[in-house]
């Protein structure tokens, strides 16, 4: 295209930022939960990385949320469940993490099902490998095409792949994705390269 690094990095993230689903559908039916840890950008010479919490949510056969959570403690997972999870849920897999039965609420709690990944990473139809092979996308994707990216932004690039994975079969997404460009609200160069005082 003939521009500098510093406008393909802004034009992607107004991509990124149309790509938002400013108002998703709670997943529903059969729904697997996972957590993982993301290293970021080094933020000085021989500084360690940021390490991020992303909780990955996935209904078989449908969508996919990927949420970046300020720790790993349950009432942080509780909100982030009970944003994302409707009441027309069936079954909640998760592995046996000590976060989940905490973080569940009652009725959630009559449908949780675990699997014992020190013993087995599938017992039947009991096992979180959808939402785990989501993961093995997102890490690829920062190593290989983002190279790297920051505590601060690494909710835009989640964004972006769920857009991707939750239109996958949508023949119409470059079209549909420029409209939500045109149609979305301008996102300032200052506000992207802002400091943020917490960023982890």
């Amino acid at each position: 295209l003939g521009i500098s690094y510093k406008t393909a990095w802004y034009l992607c993230h107004r991509i990124r930022a149309a790509m938002l689903e400013t108002a998703p559908k709670k997943l529903g039916g059969t729904v697997e939960i996972d957590e993982t840890y993301v290293a970021g950008k080094k933020r000085r010479w021989r500084a360690k990385g940021e390490i991020s919490v992303v909780i990955g949510i996935r209904q078989r056969n449908g969508d996919l949320r990927l949420i970046r959570a300020e720790d790993a403690k349950s009432a942080t997972v509780r909100e982030i469940i009970n944003a994302n999870i409707g009441s027309h849920v069936e079954v909640i897999m998760t592995d046996e993490s000590a976060i989940y039965p905490w973080a569940l609420d009652k009725m959630q709690k009559n449908l949780h099902k675990t699997i014992n990944h020190s013993r087995e990473y599938a017992h039947g139809d009991v096992h979180t490998n959808t939402v785990e092979s989501a993961f093995s996308l997102l890490k690829r994707g920062i190593v290989g095409t983002w190279h790297k990216v920051s505590a601060k932004h690494l909710p835009a690039y989640l964004d972006e792949m769920c857009f991707r994975f939750n239109n996958r079969k949508n023949p119409f997404l470059f079209r549909d994705t420029m409209l939500k460009l045109i149609d979305s609200p301008n996102l300032e160069y200052k506000h992207l390269t802002a400091k943020v005082q917490d960023a982890a």
